[in-house]
């Protein structure tokens, strides 16, 4: 397949800007295996569930890891130059890999120097692999560090929003679940969820389990080849507990159907399953590219939101559930004016086998 497959023509005003208020009143797009589409609202899911489903939600939380700051050369008092980090990994108790703007005007022993009211922090170029990206070793390590990028960075929102992060980001991109520090992107479909609607799942005889993954910058990088099989996926690290893994394969073994709250956790689940659909316990850094043709070995359903053209995480959901299938529940989001991206609406998705009640 090419990238020009998962191509499609987005107006600019259908991108939010700010999620609904109160959040389980965003919009939700259900896509039933036998059933036309039907136009719900995110309070709605108890009633499209049945009980004994397992809905997964990834409960990583969001860190301030967008940094501004100053490049200082060793040896030199050459120029300023005003420098804008992502962080997107942690490589060390001390390091970060990076995506970095100019990345071009940097170069291996660089000081970078960020500052905001009384707290500074510098960190030096350790090295430079490429396509923007950097390793960044900072002046203190553990918790330290992580104090001072909470007192210096904002919230990393996407760029496609064009304006800086606020005040309101802090808490409106943040999930219910966020619980492990550690991502820089939100896990977005868990924005939608509300103490009141996971009462009303709970009341229905949903069980919510939990697993984590590290949301990567990389989310937020084009793939730049026509041939999908040369992209590489940055590293996320996930994890599933012993607990979690054992609901899970026991779910799984009954016959009860598991449904990834997010691509996040449905790549969690899935790099975790083995063939037979039991799921491992484990930490492991994933590079999983999910495309059309892919085989699917734990998850039955997907809440997702509605995510950019020629995107790996378009990609993940016309291989959930069929390209041409996809590419139609999206024509119809658009003529009806559904949100799209981070802050938008939601969809309700099933693998092809899997039937909705």
């Amino acid at each position: 397949m090419t990238l020009d497959e998962f191509d499609f023509d987005l107006p600019e005003r259908l991108i939010a800007q700010r999620p609904a208020r109160p959040r389980d009143s965003a919009r939700l797009l259900h896509l039933p295996n036998d059933a036309p589409l039907e136009d719900k609202i995110v309070r709605d899911l108890p009633d499209l569930l049945r009980a004994g489903d397992v809905l997964i939600a990834n409960d990583s939380a969001v860190i301030p890891a967008a940094l501004a700051g100053v490049r200082q050369r060793k040896g030199a008092l050459g120029e300023i130059v005003r420098v804008h980090v992502n962080l997107h990994q942690r490589a060390a108790p001390q390091s970060w890999r990076a995506l970095v703007r100019p990345a071009k005007r940097l170069q291996i022993g660089d000081q970078l120097h960020f500052e905001r009211g009384p707290t500074q922090l510098r960190a030096e170029v350790r090295n430079l692999p490429g396509e923007g990206e950097a390793l960044l070793d900072f002046d203190r390590a553990g918790h330290g560090l992580d104090l001072a990028i909470a007192a210096i960075g904002d919230m990393p929102i996407p760029p496609y929003l064009r304006r800086p992060a606020d005040d309101a980001d802090r808490v409106d991109y943040q999930t219910l679940f966020a619980a492990r520090d550690g991502s820089v992107a939100a896990p977005t479909a868990g924005l939608h969820f509300t103490p009141d609607l996971t009462r009303a799942l709970e009341a229905r005889g949903v069980t919510l389990s939990k697993v984590t993954l590290h949301v990567g910058a990389g989310t937020f990088l084009p793939v730049k080849t026509d041939d999908l099989t040369r992209h590489v996926m940055h590293a996320e690290t996930c994890a599933i507990d012993a607990d979690t893994a054992a609901l899970l394969t026991a779910a799984k073994a009954q016959g009860r159907r598991l449904i990834a709250i997010g691509t996040t956790a449905l790549r969690t689940l899935e790099t975790f399953a083995r063939p037979d659909g039991t799921i491992a316990a484990g930490e492991a850094d994933t590079t999983l590219f999910v495309t059309p043709g892919y085989a699917f070995k734990a998850v039955d359903g997907l809440l997702t939101n509605f995510h950019l053209p020629k995107s790996t995480l378009f990609m993940l959901v016309a291989a959930f559930c069929g390209l041409e299938r996809i590419r139609a529940a999206y024509a119809h989001a658009i003529a009806k004016n559904y949100r799209f991206f981070s802050y938008g609406d939601a969809s309700l998705l099933w693998r092809a086998s899997v039937l909705a009640p």
